[in-house]
């Protein structure tokens, strides 16, 4: 979940490991340290909270040295404290970590009755007294390292400095991603290609149990037998430009208003616009869609709602039977996986460890692995059988926007294609369909028009102290993201329900205090989700309806407020009706005075269990 950048360079590294800790601040942090070697001996700085907090350690007690290595933290094991912020260190050896060390523990309470002393809380800190115990036999840094990895059960990336060894970088990765740095005369290690942009474009990704030696610009990869390893250095398409706020007050804001252009991207990978019809570019993918008896689709958080989505229009538009889950609870249950099936896992920064896991687990059972990704050089494509790339750009607000609705889109064209393959869809029908999907960027663009009506119903929204969002059919899903958008940067307690479901036990709730948000566009199910609005207004409920003009009109006059959205296919109405509901929690936000970018408790790439 944090940042790890590495140098065994030819200069100063400190500040320039800052810098590129301020690159991986979208991931989601609690505190944040840098080590290096002076006069060949370990010397630290770290601090609870963010950057601009260690830059002010910097700032007043310097740091020198030409290898170093820094940290960004999300807290597993341990407050956000200096105590608890890597790198942690001993005389030999400084350490930083990403992951989850499940048997720390058990290592914990052997290197203790050895007579090593701990400082910290973190599962972390083993790793720095493994390797410590290991170098007081008189092992070498790269066997220490080795022999204290192989100890370690759980998911991890390391990397390590190792006092009066100057210009040498130790790494090692199992289940959380660690890229190494090709440059000209230094050598690096970074949490991905984007921590590494500003310093090379050439990079190679570990694989798991694999130790790397990085000796200034001379790297050696040794795989989990010991063996000497040719991991592939591939030429990234990371930016090295640090990505900014466009002039919007917040990331969140730019990545909204991106929308149209990078959903544009996405479409005009999938759709061929003078048919127009979807083109697959990728190699065994509409062979996958059209003979595969079942379709899994698994993610986290916002992808897993993309996924729900994906389920009505691949059952709709391809009778493709489709089962989604949750993919931290897939592997867990025993799934029943069907001979030649296909299972399509979604997630933005495809590093997503429960992602991942569930996977490698539909692999092992023979499927055949889809990823849908942001980052094409990530864990999740690069295991994949076939990678299904989105075109959203760097998203560095944690909660997720232009990613989603690039999943949608994407999504939406890989369900019409299923279609057309199976012969559910005749052409015609693509033709009408693809023709919609083009729609969407202009749409949104109206939509978008409509932000300073919604800031102030944003504003009304943070007054509430429980919001609930109904929907029905695909616009289900969209409720449930809507609500989790303003959890996630408001902190209002939000659910998101199927409105049929309402008078199963959530009614009980309404009152005049409790708004009621109704995602219901004039499709077959409107009048379905009218009824469920008029229960809960005859309880008192405060309904916002998001609809079209005529489903505004159609609802009577006893609506709280609305928002109107441009009347549209049905096809793409969960991509536009996504926009109201992430400009609401993002004005809701800055009512109630949040950190928009960075909500607590939250990271933007989740690589722990």
């Amino acid at each position: 979940m944090c940042g790890i950048v590495g140098i065994a360079g030819t200069r100063d590294v400190a500040p320039v490991i800052l810098d590129a800790l301020k690159r991986l601040e979208y991931r989601g942090y609690d505190s944040a340290g840098i080590a290096t070697l002076v006069g060949g001996q370990i010397s630290r700085r770290r601090s609870p909270g963010k950057l601009g907090k260690l830059g002010e350690v910097l700032g007043g007690n310097p740091l020198s040295g030409h290898t170093g290595i820094g940290h960004t933290r999300w807290a597993t094991h341990g407050a956000p404290t200096e105590t608890n912020a890597h790198p942690h260190a001993s005389a030999k050896v400084a350490i930083v970590h990403n992951g989850i060390i499940e048997n720390f523990r058990e290592l914990r309470e052997m290197l203790v009755a050895k007579g090593h002393v701990f400082a910290s809380e973190t599962d972390s800190e083993v790793a720095v007294h493994l390797v410590t115990d290991y170098l007081d036999r008189g092992m070498s840094p790269k066997d220490a390292a080795i022999a204290a990895t192989r100890q370690l059960t759980g998911a991890y990336s390391l990397a390590m400095i190792f006092s009066e060894h100057e210009n040498l970088l130790i790494g090692a990765r199992k289940g959380a991603p660690l890229a190494v740095g090709y440059g000209e005369t230094e050598g690096y290690l970074g949490s991905d290609a984007f921590a590494l942009a500003p310093f090379t474009n050439r990079v190679a990704y570990l694989e798991d149990g694999d130790v790397v030696v990085v000796e200034g610009p001379h790297i050696s990869i040794f795989d989990a037998e010991g063996r000497p390893a040719n991991r592939e250095v591939k030429t990234t398409s990371a930016s090295a430009a640090i990505v900014d706020k466009a002039g919007k007050r917040h990331f969140m804001a730019k990545e909204i208003a991106e929308q149209p252009e990078v959903i544009g991207h996405t479409l005009s990978h999938y759709i061929d616009a003078v048919g127009p019809n979807v083109a697959l570019h990728e190699p065994g993918l509409a062979h996958a869609l059209a003979t595969a008896p079942r379709l899994l689709i698994s993610a986290c958080g916002t992808s897993y709602y993309a996924g729900l989505v994906g389920k009505y229009w691949f059952e709709k538009f391809a009778r493709l039977s489709v089962e989604v889950d949750v993919a931290s609870e897939l592997r867990y249950r025993d799934p029943v996986y069907p001979e030649g099936g296909a299972a399509l896992f979604i997630s933005q920064s495809g590093e997503t460890a429960d992602t991942l896991a569930a996977q490698r687990h539909a692999r092992d059972h023979g499927q055949t692995t889809l990823a849908m990704v942001n980052v094409v050089e990530s864990s999740i494509a690069r295991e994949a059988d076939i990678v299904v790339p989105t075109f959203a750009g760097p998203e560095i607000g944690v909660a997720s926007t232009k990613a989603f609705t690039c999943q949608l889109a994407a999504l939406a064209a890989l369900a019409i294609a299923a279609g057309r393959a199976r012969g559910v869809l005749s052409a015609e029908d693509e033709k009408r369909l693809c023709a919609a999907l083009l729609e969407t960027p202009r749409h949104i663009v109206e939509m978008l028009k409509q932000e300073s009506r919604i800031e102030e119903l944003g504003q009304e929204i943070a007054k509430a102290r429980d919001v609930l969002y109904l929907g029905r059919g695909s616009s289900f899903p969209i409720a449930m993201e809507g609500a989790l958008k303003l959890k996630e940067i408001s902190y209002v307690h939000a659910e998101g329900y199927a409105a049929g479901e309402m008078k199963h036990g959530p009614i009980a709730l309404i009152d005049e205090n409790v708004p009621i948000i109704v995602i219901a566009p004039h499709d077959a199910v409107y009048e379905k989700t009218i009824s469920n609005m008029q229960e809960s207004m005859a309880r008192g409920g405060k309904v916002l309806l998001i609809s079209d003009a005529e489903g505004i009109a159609k609802a009577g006059d006893k609506l709280w407020h609305a928002i109107e959205v441009p009347p549209a296919d049905p096809l793409i109405a969960p991509i536009l009706y996504s926009i109201p509901v992430q400009l609401l929690a993002y004005h809701a936000a800055i009512a109630k005075g949040t950190d928009v970018d960075q909500p607590r408790n939250l990271a933007k790439s989740v690589t722990v269990e």
